[in-house]
């Protein structure tokens, strides 16, 4: 298997990265429809994540498998997002490892309650529950989460 390498986000891979967004949380809650989400989010994606965010890329081969987004000004993790058929893999972690090498003083992120595959992740790599807060968009529960060296 062809080994995990990650690269920069630049504005010709906006499609693949959204795809990818939609097909990954598409999967983790099936009950929502991401298809009709995709507008928002592609705005958002411009308007927020590639005007302030370091985006990184993790492909295998020729195939995008994940992504991170992370802002090293605020500390702020917004995405981490792995392809399904690599849940359970290196993925998530090697984008993690990068994020921290982005933001060396410390990451912050909002991870959704019920999202227990995402908390205990994060708890086993050095994160802590700080709180608990509410989506800005959707208005659902979600925890706050933080890591510092």
């Amino acid at each position: 298997m062809p080994q995990v390498t990650l690269r920069p986000y630049v504005t010709a891979d906006e499609d693949a990265a959204i795809e990818l967004w939609r097909r990954t949380w598409s999967k983790h809650y099936p009950h929502l429809d991401f298809n009709a989400r995709v507008a928002w989010w592609r705005e958002r994606w411009r308007n927020e994540l590639v005007a302030t965010a370091r985006i990184i890329l993790a492909e295998q081969g020729e195939a995008l498998v994940g992504f991170v987004t992370v802002d090293p000004k605020t500390m702020y993790l917004d995405q981490i997002v792995v392809a399904p058929e690599h849940w359970g893999s290196n993925v998530a972690l090697i984008l993690l490892d990068e994020a921290k090498r982005l933001s060396p003083t410390g990451l912050d992120l909002l991870v959704n309650k019920d999202n227990f595959r995402a908390i205990g992740f994060y708890g086993k790599h050095g994160f802590v529950y700080v709180g608990d807060d509410k989506n800005p968009v959707s208005g659902i529960a979600v925890d706050r989460m933080a890591w510092r060296p």
